[in-house]
This record gives structure tokens, sequence and C-alpha cells, in this order.
């Protein structure tokens, strides 16, 4: 091997960034906004302050999806967008072990895009919020603090399994479905407003669970980098196990309270979605494998989803 071939193995040039905008979808992960937009609408419903009659005041009907609308997009696009920028940031070295190709490892995207997209998104979604109202505002802000110690040092909640799935449940469905609420309750007028805010907190505790078997995809990296996640903790066997247990927990107690709020139809209807999850779960316990986890999360998250919808209608 001649000595220019031993510089050129060695000095790799880099690649060239990508636009600015390709870098700014592709880093804010489009496929991660579906639970905290899903959990805004379902904080909407749950209010039960939705107004809605184009026959009596069309103005005041369309300003009201045009919250939803606006909301949904802050929730998801912004918020979500922007933690998870955040996150490949300060997730740069585990994805340089786990997934190379990535944009930041890889060097397809700047620091400078990154910040610039970080510092758009936060501007963004503060000033959606602010037009929402300021305890939705308050929220926002509260999110967007957890999404920061979630993932940067010296705090970086994602280093112990526990912590770092609770940030993530409570910001992406709790924090969310409370925000959702008080776009059309701000000053928490609706007889139902604390079970809204108690189912909240209840699925989003749950999400625990389900975040839990998402660190299926990581494991390898996770142990490098000494980041403590459950199966790394645990193993992978006892962590589909742990989660499964908190995810049904979750729904039960969810059920239980409905049931003693009187909401027996609601209450039955969460309970056959729960059912509907068992199957699977027991897949995922006999499998714990990381394609299981993904199968887990197309076919047991959506029963999950609808039951938070199905729980929030029948505060009404």
């Amino acid at each position: 091997m001649t000595q220019d071939t031993r510089a050129a193995q060695v000095f790799k040039p880099q690649p060239a960034p990508l636009p600015f905008f390709k870098v700014m979808l592709t880093l804010m992960e489009p496929y991660t906004w579906f639970a905290p937009t899903w959990a805004f609408v379902v904080g909407t419903i749950a209010s039960h302050s939705i107004y809605f009659n184009l026959a009596e005041d069309a103005w005041r009907s369309i300003e009201s999806l045009g919250k939803i609308a606006i909301g949904t997009f802050m929730a998801g696009p912004l918020l979500v967008g922007f933690s998870q920028v955040w996150n490949d940031w300060c997730d740069r070295e585990v994805d340089a072990i786990n997934q190379p190709e990535r944009l930041i490892p890889s060097g397809r995207a700047t620091r400078g895009q990154v910040f610039a997209i970080l510092a758009l998104l936060a501007a963004a979604a503060l000033a959606v919020a602010a037009y929402l109202g300021v305890p939705v505002l308050i929220v926002a802000l509260i999110g967007m603090a957890i999404a920061l110690a979630y993932s940067a040092e010296p705090i970086r909640l994602k280093k112990n399994g526990w912590l770092g799935n609770l940030a993530i449940g409570l910001t992406y469905e709790t924090c969310a479905w409370v925000a959702g609420h008080l776009t059309f309750d701000p000053a928490l007028r609706s007889p139902t407003a604390t079970q809204s805010f108690t189912l909240a907190l209840i699925y989003g505790l749950g999400v625990v669970g389900t975040m839990i078997i998402n660190d299926f995809k990581s494991v390898a990296g996770d142990r490098k980098m000494g980041i403590r996640t459950i199966p790394v903790m645990f193993g992978e066997s006892n962590a589909a196990r742990i989660g499964v247990v908190i995810i049904n927990a979750a729904q039960l107690v969810a059920i239980a309270a409905q049931l003693a709020w009187g909401r027996w139809v609601s209450a039955g209807i969460c309970f056959l979605l729960l059912l509907a999850q068992l199957r699977v779960q027991a897949q995922l316990i006999r499998e714990p494998t990381q394609p299981m986890a993904v199968r887990y999360n197309l076919v047991g998250i959506p029963p999950y989803t609808w039951a938070m919808l199905v729980s929030a209608i029948g505060l009404g």
C-alpha cells in the first residue's frame, strides 16, 4: 500500500451538507409527531368546550377549528420537532455508533444548520402557544424545558430509563393533552376539568411502558455510552414484561377512574380496547426482540390511543 493510498483512507473527504430545509425536515422526524398531536386533539375534546355551530356563528366555529389545527401544528411539528432536533444533536456520539449514516454524525448537517433550526422551531412554537393563551404558553415552556433536560448534559434524563421515559410520557401525552384542554377552557370552567387532567396524567404515565419497548432499537449503543435504559438495566425479556405491566396498569387505572365517575360506557369500551392489545403483548414477551417491538408499535399502540379518545369523549 503506497503512502498516497494510506493518506486517502485516513483523510476521507467530508460529505457536503444537505440543503437547510431538507436537513430541517429530516431531523424533525415527522413520524414522531403523531402522539402529541393526537393527545392535543384528545385534550380539546376532553374540555367539552369547543364551539361549533355553523348556522349560529360560522366565524366562531371556523376559529375553533383553526385553533385545533394550529395547536396540533404546535404540539407535533414545532415542539416535538424541536425536541427531536435537540435530541439528535445531543445524541451525535451515540448515533455515530448505532446509526453513523444519520445526518449529524455523517456530517451532512452542520452545527450552524442545527442551531438555526432549533431557534426557528422554538420561536414559532412559543408564538403559537402565546396566541392560544397564557396557560398554553406556560405548558409549552414546561415541555421545552423537559425536552432540553431530557437530552442535555449534565442532567440528561435519558441516561436513566425511568426518568427519561417519564419525561417523554409527561411531555408527549400529558402536556399535549393539557394544552389542548386549556386552549378551549383556559379558566378551567369545565365541570370535568379535573377528570380530564387526571386522565391526561394516567395515560402519560402509561407511555412510560411504550417507551421502554421503543428502547429495544438502540440497546447496543446505549450500553456502550452508559445510557441506562430499562432494556440495558434489566435485559430485553424483563423489559418487555415491565413495559406491558405499566401499559396495562395505566389503562386499568383509567378504566377504574371512569367507573368511579359513572362513565360506564366509555369504561367498557376502553376495557375492550385493552383486551385487543393482549395478544401482541404476549407475543412481545415471548419474543422480546427489536422486530417484535416494531410490530408492537404498529399493532399494540393504536388501541391505546383510541382508548384515550374514548375516555375524553366519555367525559361529556
